[in-house]
């Protein structure tokens, strides 16, 4: 092989493996396993996309942009955030799932479509635990439910009453599958009454149709609600975490009320396509790290109400296996399903 003016192109210890006389099948899988590790050394060199399962305005959407802003800052080129909305997060999964594993396109991916849909959904188009890598997770959120602050109900006691009187109540959701329809599914379950569940495309529609009057109450993520509620238009009567919030600690739990099945808490993270190596998902997780150790980032968070939660690859690997499971009992002990 003649060494010109293209040699620039291959490192160099490849071109040494190159050169030698008995080139053999075991020469080129090492040929190739060098270049791999040299390119992933050299990652990234372009632009990164992040793509997120939900309509730009909900709370996934905002903690992937503020994650990506600092994570660009830190590996030095732009993670672009990419909304691919659909079936509870199976849309953008599937898509991921067929990307390149070169850490180019990676799933800022949330409970639902990891633990959720496995369990709920019979025709899956991945599978959460061997489509994907865990890079890290990053956030936690509590979920609410929540009336318009006009309506007569301020209490859970008073909802359920008007539930019953009424015998029937629209409650939106974000999402069939969504973590906010399992908590619709269970109350309804508990109150042993029929709701008229309403799933949108995005939060932020199902808030301006609660404080527009169109649906009696929602389901939705305190990021969401935390605006409306300090500001006299929401109201919340309950929260899905094991104990009270610290940003509206005077929302009771659901445990607290009775309804000790009603605990929940969706979380965000990064995964990349399974085969990706471990040196990019290595710098990523590093990356991302840092992008939640900065102070102004935990500060935005908190102040939206997200509890930033930061695991590496393994710790989330573990809690997604963990969340199935999980999500997998209830499901079916409460025989949940889509409607």
């Amino acid at each position: 092989m003649r060494e010109d003016n293209d040699n620039h192109m291959i490192p160099r210890r490849i071109l040494i493996i190159w050169k030698h006389r008995h080139l053999g099948i075991y020469s080129v899988a090492l040929i190739l396993a060098l270049f791999a590790v040299s390119v992933a050394e050299d990652y990234p060199t372009r632009p990164i996309r992040l793509v997120v399962a939900f309509e730009a305005g909900g709370t996934t959407d905002f903690v992937a942009r503020l994650m990506a802003s600092k994570v660009s800052a830190t590996v030095g080129q732009t993670m672009i955030v990419e909304n691919k909305p659909g079936g509870n997060g199976e849309t953008a999964a599937a898509l991921v799932k067929r990307s390149q594993p070169d850490g180019y396109t990676l799933f800022f991916t949330t409970l639902g479509a990891m633990a959720i849909n496995t369990n709920l959904r019979s025709k899956l188009d991945y599978n959460p635990r061997t489509d994907f890598t865990a890079i890290a997770m990053v956030a936690r959120n509590t979920v609410l439910l929540a009336v318009n602050y006009a309506a007569d109900t301020k209490t859970l006691a008073e909802f359920a009453t008007v539930v019953k009187a009424r015998n029937r109540l629209s409650v939106g959701v974000t999402g069939i599958g969504a973590v906010t329809y399992l908590c619709a599914a269970l109350l309804q379950r508990a109150l042993s009454m029929k709701f008229e569940i309403i799933a949108y495309r995005g939060a932020s529609q199902a808030l301006s149709d609660l404080l527009g009057g169109h649906i009696d109450a929602m389901f939705g993520e305190i990021p969401v609600l935390i605006g409306s509620i300090k500001g006299g238009s929401a109201r919340a009567l309950a929260s899905t975490s094991r104990t009270r919030v610290e940003v509206i600690p005077d929302v009771p739990t659901f445990i607290e009320l009775g309804f000790s099945d009603i605990v929940a808490e969706n979380w965000a993270g990064i995964v990349a396509p399974a085969t990706t190596s471990p040196v990019i998902v290595d710098r990523l997780t590093v990356a991302i790290e840092t992008a939640m150790a900065d102070s102004n980032t935990v500060s935005q968070l908190a102040r939206s109400g997200v509890t930033p939660s930061f695991a590496n690859g393994k710790q989330f690997r573990s809690v997604i296996d963990s969340e199935i499971e999980r999500w997998g009992r209830i499901i079916r002990e409460n025989a949940l399903q889509i409607q």
